[in-house]
């Protein structure tokens, strides 16, 4: 059965909140982590998007916490398609740049073309910064929006908050 309009929201919403847009350097991932008494809530998770992974639970350093991923083709068919069709910059902001830097730094893939190729990304040679401005299919709102130095801008102001 497929999610309804009030699930996909849900997922949105706890994606926006909670999760994390990244990957492992070779794979793209989507991940929700959150502490271990959310349990009936990751059930439901899994029952309404059952092509991710739920792990755990996990104890460590005093925090314990459940962990569910959605990687290879659940990420590009399921996951992208309903983030890249309600996550937008208008709605949350920084949820959507993080989004579009996984996106594209592994959208080779994720089988995305036309987004500027960023540092680290999948295959700087694809990337022509002429067509920016191009209206590619699986291309979002913001990611039209940013030019390639604006996206590097981006990934360099993370690295750094990172190191802190």
């Amino acid at each position: 059965m497929l999610p309804t309009d009030f699930e996909k929201g849900v997922m949105v919403g706890l994606l926006i909140g909670e999760g994390h847009f990244g990957g492992d350097g070779r794979q793209p991932h989507v991940t929700l982590r959150m502490h271990a008494r959310h349990e009936v809530l990751f059930d439901w998770i899994q029952q309404t998007f059952p092509g991710g992974k739920l792990y755990g639970p996990y104890n460590h350093d005093g925090r314990n916490y459940l962990q569910w991923m959605a990687r290879g083709s659940y990420l590009r068919e399921v996951i992208l398609p309903l983030l890249d069709e309600h996550l937008t910059a208008d709605l949350d902001t920084r949820s959507a740049e993080r989004y579009e830097q996984m996106k594209a730094r592994y959208q080779r893939r994720l089988g995305i073309t036309g987004l500027a190729a960023l540092d680290g990304g999948d295959d700087p040679s694809t990337s022509d910064p002429s067509t920016s401005g191009d209206k590619t299919p699986g291309r979002s709102k913001l990611a039209e929006g940013l030019q390639r130095s604006d996206a590097a801008e981006i990934f360099d102001r993370i690295r750094r908050a990172q190191g802190d």
